[in-house]
């Protein structure tokens, strides 16, 4: 059993809203009241991670493109892109089996 479509989109969507409200300074996440850290806001912090280290490769790109930059430092950052995403990844795949596995409990 596959997660739906629409379901994997809707979480896109929800994760690119929290990502945007939070860059805003609006948070729609309310503070967790026990001591620890906010499990949205982790999720916030690492995508907006990954966004910064797509611009980085894109600049060391444009760089090389330009003669500013050497190819060391192009495939440098283009590596550390390759890792936050294969970690987002990761953690997505971990938290659509967790939904199916949750879904998949009798009520």
């Amino acid at each position: 059993m596959s997660t739906p479509f629409t379901a994997a989109a809707n979480a896109y969507g929800n994760i690119s809203r929290l990502v945007s409200d939070q860059a805003s300074g609006k948070s729609p996440l309310q503070q967790a009241e026990a001591p620890g850290a906010d499990f949205g806001q982790l999720l916030a912090d690492q995508l907006q991670n990954v966004v910064e280290a797509g611009k980085v490769s894109d600049q060391a790109s444009m760089d090389l493109v330009n003669g500013k930059a050497s190819v060391v430092d192009v495939v440098t950052a283009l590596a550390e892109t390759e890792s936050t995403m294969e970690t987002m990844v990761t953690v997505r795949d971990r938290v659509i089996s967790a939904y199916e596995e949750i879904m998949r409990m009798p009520i």
